[in-house]
């Protein structure tokens, strides 16, 4: 989403879902439990995720140091910079393009640990295709798409479902972990189509060839984002296309971002009244309506 207008006020710059915001930093979480996102924290190094980011409230907790806020609070941090300065970097440079002349990485944070793929394989591991099954996605769809892959963090083994983007990484998925291996991008699927899907994971975007599995629709092209943070740079691709159809969460960044689109282009249409009573796609068909 373009936060570049001018004018963004304080209240403004709070209200920017910080997930997102750490994402277009280039700031991955490590593992989430519910609304909560955990990272290794950005502002020191450390071994294991004890910076917390509670989505709901939108406000960010660091347990190594006892301190917290909101987003201004955390970016003053992490540009060295004061709120004044801040909201004209937020106003001139919060593209989501331009992060790398933001923030130098310390030598601490060139240290920290990062998720490496050791290896890559068919899906067969018994507890995915479990996990799989009770998202109710039908493992002939997964399997067309997602591998198997193992991977290091901190030097111990891991395994999850991998969902491969256009530069080579993976989003990783299992019941205990959602994050990423870099390099992070999106994914595109082209079939020669007109027209586009676009989704903000790799979850929704099987749920909705669960969901459509049996109707006599035509081949169509796919972005899944991977990452709400791609969605503006996105835009020129999807401009590309004769109609856009957004299939994203119906919460405040992806509803915002449904509005933002559809306010720079009649081709881009809002899909989300098809799971308006629930979070996303995925809750959609597994019936896990928005409490």
């Amino acid at each position: 989403m373009d936060f570049s207008k001018k004018g963004l006020s304080c209240e403004d710059a709070k209200n920017i879902d910080m997930v997102n915001y750490l994402s277009s930093i280039g700031i991955e979480p490590i593992k989430i439990r519910g609304n909560d996102f955990w990272y290794l924290s950005p502002l020191r190094n450390e071994a294991t995720p004890s910076f917390k980011i509670n989505r709901k409230l939108n406000r960010w907790y660091d347990h190594g140091t006892g301190k917290g806020g909101n987003l201004i609070d955390f970016a003053i941090a992490w540009h060295s910079c004061t709120v004044g300065d801040l909201l004209q970097i937020l106003n001139g440079n919060f593209t989501g393009t331009e992060k790398q002349v933001w923030h130098t990485p310390t030598a601490a944070e060139k240290a920290a640990p990062r998720i490496s793929v050791s290896t890559v394989k068919d899906l067969q591991s018994t507890e995915l295709l479990n996990y799989l099954r009770e998202r109710g996605i039908l493992l002939q769809i997964a399997a067309a798409y997602c591998q198997e892959v193992d991977y290091l963090f901190e030097n111990k083994k891991y395994y999850a479902i991998g969902f491969k983007n256009d530069k080579g990484g993976y989003e990783l998925r299992n019941r205990y972990f959602k994050g990423s291996c870099s390099p992070k991008g999106v994914t595109t699927l082209k079939n020669g189509s007109k027209t586009l899907l676009v989704f903000e994971g790799f979850i929704d975007f099987l749920s909705y060839l669960v969901i459509t599995q049996k109707m006599d629709i035509p081949l169509q092209d796919y972005l899944i984002l991977n990452s709400l943070a791609f969605f503006e740079q996105s835009v020129p691709l999807m401009l590309g296309y004769d109609t856009v159809r957004l299939f994203l969460d119906n919460d405040p960044a992806g509803q915002n971002c449904s509005l933002y689109a559809r306010s720079l282009d009649e081709r881009f249409q809002d899909e989300s009244s098809m799971y308006q009573n629930y979070q996303d796609l995925n809750n959609f068909l597994m019936r896990k309506p928005m409490s």
